[in-house]
């Protein structure tokens, strides 16, 4: 799922339930926020982004991989326990 740093919030409620979906039907979720010019020097925003969306998911998530960057994107893994 794609998200951007300038996402407002009703619509990454939206976007998480659709991730809740997948991890209910035991899939895998890949979560990636997307930097725009001269955002990338503000990842650290990014990095909050994606752990304040794991925080909001009800579910007990397991993070298969870090947020790491590649290229003008940071994404991480996810997987219900």
């Amino acid at each position: 799922m794609r998200l951007s740093l300038k996402i407002g919030e009703h619509d990454l409620e939206t976007k998480l339930r659709k991730v809740s979906g997948f991890l209910e039907d035991g899939h895998k979720v890949k979560l990636s926020v997307f930097f725009r010019g001269r955002e990338m020097a503000h990842q650290n925003l990014g990095r909050d982004l994606l752990e304040r969306s794991i925080e909001k998911l009800d579910y007990d998530i397991a993070v298969e991989q870090k947020p790491t960057m590649q290229g003008r994107y940071m994404t991480t893994m996810i997987r219900r326990k």
